[in-house]
């Protein structure tokens, strides 16, 4: 059976289609674009993908109004289910304000938009997403954002940290964010969401492909199971 992705398209998304590029590129299959106003996914998906942008043009909170979308509710039940939703820079934004990852993404300590690449240390290598990588290894993945602060309780952060949720940090914290967190699993390993963007990291000619293996071990692991 064909590897089934979806990448959802909110008002104001402009990475959509630089992440379906990207699962085209590891899959070999084009994933299914769908509208955020869609009441339903399409059957049988192995992977969501939530991209960034600025949706809705960040009215409100980032992401805030997206989570409200028709398109989420299913999104959300998919994901109760086990298919894998990756969220990306405005997708990781989305998904906490939609409660499937905890914690919530603020406005940069700097107050300043930030564009560059950055180091990640890749601090957990067991998940779909991360077990490509080796715990400890350092990655270089582009960064864009204006709030990608991300913030949560201590018992929250100390919970992530105990049960290995963290799944990336900065080397050098580029935006605030608490004990440097740049990525967040939720508790059954299939949600990541994360701020830096790998989707920009798969060719070479881009600058580099350290998310490269990030798409290869979720999309095969997938495709053999």
């Amino acid at each position: 059976m064909a590897f089934r992705a979806a990448v959802i398209t909110f008002p104001g998304s402009n990475c959509d289609r630089d992440m379906a590029v990207a699962i085209e590129r590891v899959s070999g299959t084009a994933p299914i674009r769908v509208w955020h106003g869609d009441a339903h996914l399409p059957e049988d998906l192995d992977f969501i993908a939530l991209p960034g942008g600025f949706s809705y043009g960040d009215y409100l909170r980032s992401g805030a109004m997206a989570a409200n979308s028709p398109i989420m509710q299913s999104v959300k039940r998919r994901a109760e289910r086990g298919v894998p939703v990756l969220g990306v820079c405005n997708g990781f934004q989305v998904l906490t304000e939609a409660g499937l990852l905890p914690g919530a993404l603020m406005r940069n300590a700097s107050q300043n938009f930030i564009c560059r690449t950055v180091a990640l240390k890749v601090e957990n290598d067991r998940s779909l997403f991360t077990s490509g990588y080796a715990a400890g290894q350092t990655i270089d993945i582009p960064v864009a954002h204006h709030d990608g602060n991300y913030f949560a309780d201590d018992e929250t952060l100390d919970m992530l940290e105990g049960e290995g949720r963290v799944a990336f940090r900065y080397v050098e914290n580029c935006n605030g964010s608490q004990r440097d967190i740049a990525g967040v699993l939720n508790a059954e390993g299939n949600v990541l969401g994360m701020m830096p963007h790998p989707e920009r990291a798969v060719e070479q000619a881009h600058g580099g492909t350290d998310g490269l293996a990030l798409f290869e071990n979720a999309i095969k692991t997938l495709v053999s199971a």
